[in-house]
């Protein structure tokens, strides 16, 4: 697998042409009939509390921002960092501008303060920026030591940010000042193997250690970072069936298991974690829900704060499959699965407060948002696709 073959992946069909981020908004108000079927999970449920930090949810008053990431290089792609307003309540997005100055910011991810984002440049000569949102200023771009860099987080000390170089299997650290501002890179791994495609860097919540997600040797890294000195140790090593092309994981609330997409094999992995090692045991899991006829390739899974539900963006049968989280983690129930109104959702985020869902459908250069419901884990759409040109990220403040 190349770096060709990963842009071929989210630009197989003709991208149509879609109004730039500051365009006409997506209507607001009318709603699909919910999916339903199912409840809660059988497990121990902690109670609801609402978006992933995990404390409880105020009511939601006033547009929230939106930032929108896209693929500049891409024929029919943005000019920037789309910038956008919601609506908490109904969900209707409503354009604001674009912010230039970043090429091809594929993915983005806020500071844990809130005040700065960061968006990787996806391109051959990597590089990560941050942006601070009050003045909606680019504090300047640090190369992240490889090409195509797809997927950063922010380590939840607020000190540090990880990325993933994919054309090149490797992942990278940088400083975060004062400021919000990233310093000279301090750490750079690049894995082992034939082909690494690194996808996804990721902090575990007992905070001692990062997972680094390879599609291309089937392989779920995990290192210790030293927080003093910004570099990486691996510590553990843990492979998926070989083909399966680990693309995303994400981690049950209670720290003890982990829900891996499988991009390659069309599956859904249950694992479970040990934190004091780091060690991952990744075993098998549910249905991604995609007919047997259609072509799908898993793009990224969210459970819900309070780790009752599990989301999966399903690109190709162009769905969000819900799954019922039960036995504490340790098991998956698919539910059902729903259309996500638009074509190859590229990635899918939950707004602060968890009510709202957010899909980026990278062909369809379109932005849906679904109503959660936290009691049945149904997902009701909430208004019409917002355009964005060529969505691959959604990222909701």
């Amino acid at each position: 697998m190349s770096w060709s073959r990963r842009r071929f992946l989210g630009t197989l069909t003709a991208l149509p042409a879609a109004a730039a981020c500051g365009g006409s908004p997506g209507a607001g108000g009318g709603s699909a009939a919910p999916e339903t079927g199912g409840g809660r999970g059988s497990g121990t449920v902690r109670p609801d509390r609402g978006g992933a930090s995990g404390t409880p949810s105020p009511e939601p008053s006033g547009p929230r921002p939106l930032l929108l990431g896209t693929y500049t290089s891409a024929e029919g792609g943005g000019t920037g960092i789309g910038l956008a307003s919601y609506d908490p309540v109904t969900g209707r997005i409503t354009g604001t501008g674009t912010l230039t100055g970043v090429p091809d910011p594929s993915y983005l991810a806020v500071h844990p303060d809130g005040r700065t984002v960061y968006a990787v440049s996806e391109r051959d000569d990597g590089a990560v920026s941050a942006l601070r949102l009050a003045d909606r200023t680019v504090l300047g771009s640090r190369s992240t030591g490889g090409a195509a860099p797809c997927h950063l987080s922010v380590h939840p000390g607020g000190r540090w940010l990880l990325s993933a170089n994919y054309a090149s299997g490797s992942v990278a650290v940088h400083p975060i000042d004062a400021s919000g501002a990233l310093g000279e890179r301090t750490g750079l791994v690049e894995h082992p193997g034939r082909e690494p495609h690194a996808h996804q860097i990721v902090t575990a919540p007992d905070g001692r250690h990062v997972l680094a997600v390879d599609l291309g040797t089937d392989t779920v890294h995990t290192y210790r970072l030293d927080e003093r000195e910004g570099t990486l140790t691996e510590v553990a090593r843990a492979r998926t069936r070989p083909g399966a092309g680990p693309r995303h994981l994400t981690f049950h609330p209670g720290g003890r298991y982990a829900y891996l997409a499988n991009e390659l094999d069309d599956t859904v992995a249950v694992c479970a974690y040990d934190p004091d090692t780091g060690r991952l045991d990744i075993g098998s899991g549910p249905s991604t829900g995609a007919r047997g006829d259609v072509t799908n390739y898993p793009a990224q899974i969210l459970v819900t704060a309070d780790g009752a539900y599990a989301f999966l963006a399903n690109r190709g049968h162009d769905s969000l499959a819900r799954y019922a989280v039960e036995d504490d983690g340790a098991r998956l129930r698919l539910l059902g699965t729903v259309p996500v109104a638009g074509d190859f959702p590229r990635q899918i985020a939950f707004s602060p407060d968890g009510r709202l869902l957010f899909a980026a459908n990278q062909r369809s250069g379109t932005v849906s948002v679904f109503r959660v419901d936290r009691e049945t884990g149904g997902l009701r759409r909430a208004g019409e696709p917002f355009a964005s040109p060529v969505a691959v990220c959604a990222l909701p403040l």
